[in-house]
């Protein structure tokens, strides 16, 4: 009896736990600060950049984050936790978060740093895809 009764504690435990994490990190709506060496950017190219930016989103984002931005890709099936739906954190996103985001990635997640692999234009052309998104 008193083994039974651990391991439902230990499961429940874990199942807690397991649910605790998953649900904060899909919070969209708790985004961190942006550090002072990004803080107040904004994306010094046109809307037209978007054309740009979705060829580029195809190549390196849509894999994990789906073809419309919601976190919904065959390689982002397996993440945990999985990729941000960013139809959604677009609508609360600032320029420079997403610019943060994209160069520096997201310690703890799957969200590799795209600085040193994309340029910074070719990020904020991303920049401009994403604006394009909608939920």
């Amino acid at each position: 009896m008193k083994k039974s009764s651990l391991a439902i504690v230990l499961l429940t435990t874990l199942v807690m736990a397991s649910c605790a994490g998953n649900s904060e990190s899909q919070d969209a709506g708790a985004l961190e600060s942006v550090p002072t060496q990004y803080a107040g950017l904004t994306n010094p190219l046109s809307a037209d950049a978007a054309n740009d930016g979705a060829l580029i989103f195809q190549g390196y984002c849509e894999s994990c984050h789906g073809p419309q931005g919601r976190g919904d890709g065959y390689a982002g099936q397996s993440l945990d936790p999985k990729p941000k739906d960013l139809s959604k954190l677009e609508a609360i996103a600032s320029d420079d978060y997403l610019f943060w985001r994209i160069a520096e990635g997201k310690p703890g997640t799957s969200m590799v740093a795209w600085r040193g692999i994309l340029e910074d234009d070719q990020i904020w052309q991303v920049v401009a895809f994403i604006r394009t998104l909608e939920p």
